[in-house]
Formats: C-alpha cells, sequence, structure tokens
C-alpha cells in the first residue's frame, strides 16, 4: 500500500467516494512521538480524513483542522495542502480512558488558508459523535446539505478511510441506491482499507458501475524553517532576546506540530539585530 488518495464514482447513480490509504506519510507523523495506541487510532484516522478533504481543493492553499475537547486528549491537529502535503500532532494526559470518552465535550474547527493574500476562512462546530468518523460525517452532511459516510482505520503502520456521498439528484436516478450502497459498505473490515483500490470496490460493490480516477500521492511534509523562527525573535525586539538569553542562558523554540527544536545561544544577537559599529574620525 502507497500514500494515495483515490476518488471514484458510481455512474448510474450519482455516487461518489474517496478511497484514503496511508502508510509512509502516517509513519513519519508519529516518528519518535511515542503516542499510545488509541491516541495513534484518532490521530491516524484524523490524518486520513485530512487528506480525503483536501484532496477537493483546486487553488493553492491549506486545510486545518483541529479537535479539541475536555477529555484525555486535549487537541488533535493536522493539516493538509492542495498538494496533499499532511502534518500533524496529538496533545494528551492520559490514554485508558475508551476511545469515546478520549476528547469529551469540545468542538471542531477547519480553517483554510486561501490565495496569494493569504486569506483565512474558519468553521467552528460543536463535536457531534463519539468517533472521528461520526463527527466528521456529521460535519460534512450539515456544512454540503448532502448525504454522508465515513468509514476510517488506523493503526501503527496503517491509516485509511472510506468516503461516500451523494451528489444533489442521486435519489432521482435510483431511488434505492444510497441505501443499497450504504448497506454494501458497512459490510467492510478494516483490514480490506489496505486493499488496492480496483480490488477493494469490486470486492464491496460487485454490481455496480465504478468509474476509478488517478490515484494521487500524499506526503508527510514538515521541512524546518529557521527563518520563519528568527523573523519570531525580531519581533520580539533585541532588549526581550536578550532578556531571555539573561534568565534562561539559550533560547529554545518547540514546534510541536512538526517536533522538531530550535536552540540559539548568545552569538544569535548579533545574528538577528546586528550593531550600527564604529564611527571612525
Amino acid at each position: 500500500m502507497t500514500d494515495r488518495v483515490c476518488r471514484f464514482l458510481f455512474e448510474d447513480l450519482d455516487i461518489r467516494g474517496v478511497l484514503v490509504q496511508l502508510e509512509g506519510a502516517w509513519t513519519a507523523m508519529q516518528h519518535e512521538r511515542g503516542y499510545p495506541p488509541p491516541v495513534k487510532t484518532l490521530l491516524g484516522e484524523m490524518a486520513a480524513v485530512a487528506a480525503l478533504i483536501s484532496s477537493d481543493l483546486k487553488t493553492p492553499g491549506r486545510l486545518s483542522f483541529q479537535l479539541q475537547g475536555d477529555g484525555a486528549v486535549s487537541l488533535l491537529v493536522v493539516d493538509c495542502d492542495e498538494q496533499l502535503r499532511l502534518r500533524g500532532m496529538a496533545r494528551y494526559t492520559a490514554s485508558d480512558a475508551p476511545l469515546a470518552e478520549l476528547l469529551g465535550k469540545g468542538r471542531l474547527q477547519l480553517s483554510l488558508q486561501s490565495g496569494k493574500a493569504a486569506q483565512t476562512y474558519l468553521s467552528t462546530v460543536p463535536l457531534e459523535g463519539e468517533s472521528v468518523a461520526e463527527i466528521f460525517e456529521h460535519y460534512l452532511v450539515q456544512s454540503e446539505q448532502q448525504p454522508a459516510r465515513l468509514w476510517l482505520s488506523a493503526n501503527d503502520g496503517q491509516a485509511s478511510g472510506l468516503f461516500l456521498q451523494a451528489l444533489p439528484g442521486a435519489a432521482d436516478k435510483d431511488s434505492d441506491g444510497w441505501n443499497r450502497v450504504q448497506f454494501l459498505a458497512s459490510t467492510l473490515r478494516p483490514e480490506e482499507l489496505s486493499l488496492p483500490a480496483e480490488t477493494l470496490l469490486t470486492r464491496l460493490f460487485p454490481e455496480e458501475t465504478i468509474r476509478l480516477f488517478a490515484p494521487r500521492t500524499v506526503s508527510y511534509h514538515c521541512p524546518r524553517d529557521e527563518d520563519k523562527v528568527r523573523g519570531m525573535l525580531i519581533s520580539l525586539g533585541r532588549e526581550e532576546v536578550e532578556g531571555i538569553l539573561a534568565e534562561h542562558g539559550a533560547i529554545v523554540v518547540k514546534d510541536d506540530i512538526c517536533n522538531q527544536e530550535y536552540r540559539y545561544g548568545a552569538d544569535i544577537i548579533e545574528e538577528l539585530f546586528p550593531s550600527a559599529g564604529k564611527i571612525l574620525h
């Protein structure tokens, strides 16, 4: 299994679908994080959803997904751009609660940065559902006003998802089509989500005519950004940076979403705030 998003269409039913299969990208996202299994499950399922929804982006932009709750897992963050480059992280205090209780009560926040002006569009809704799949199903049905279903699975090595949505007028084409497709998809076993797209769809929907589009590649993308961190320090001003160095002996900036650390000593002062030099007579 490779990292890919496969879109497909039931041609006689006006129902669309997306199959997401993550392997290397998902492994890289959790590398050296030490997440316990329940946290991995939540974050992996959310990574699959992020790739799925971001595959709809038609112009340059970045979608950010945040699940914030009052449970043992207080924050899940995954973002993905139009090139399907993923990154994400989880914040938690414990993981021994039942899966449905890990998030508790909270909210789902989606933001889209789009265009050269970096315009940001924000949407926030309460958490509705006892799983990542139910939470996003509820959001998608409310936001797009079309029936939708989502099946997700994640473990140490793989994160996968299957999405189905009825298009406007689907009921006019086949009044039983949506119910039939949902029923067949509900027989899906988690391990089947790793099958090649053609094999899986043929197995689940043997009597349906399906158009399978060319897959798109997903990747993990979290490069170091020294310029951004240095820009942040410059914005603090020389006096503030000198104060931090005097108090702590070093400046340490932690990038949680990429699990990276930036560390600077006293020599950073002259790099960021070069003195005007001496005037010679």
